[in-house]
């Protein structure tokens, strides 16, 4: 082995290449790591409603259509 270290033979430009090369794949990991995080949240919300009974996926909508589907207006309004 030599008592030089190796990286100071390297120029600036290869030095500068490795260093955003590693901030990049550094970068990558954290969003790897942040979206196994959402699908570990997605999948355990999943296998909770797996344990619920099936009752409960048959009751019908707290929030039904023609509540979305309301006039713009009300009757008798000139708009109506």
């Amino acid at each position: 082995m030599s008592d030089k270290p190796f990286y100071e033979t390297e120029s600036p430009t290869i030095r500068l290449r490795t260093w955003v090369f590693g901030q990049m794949v550094w970068g990558a990991f954290l969003a790897g790591v942040f979206l196994l995080g959402i699908g570990i949240f997605i999948g355990a919300i999943y296998a909770i409603g797996l344990l619920l009974p099936e009752e409960s996926r048959q009751t019908p909508d707290p929030m039904p259509r023609s509540s979305l589907e309301q006039p713009l207006a009300a009757p008798g309004h000139d708009l109506a």
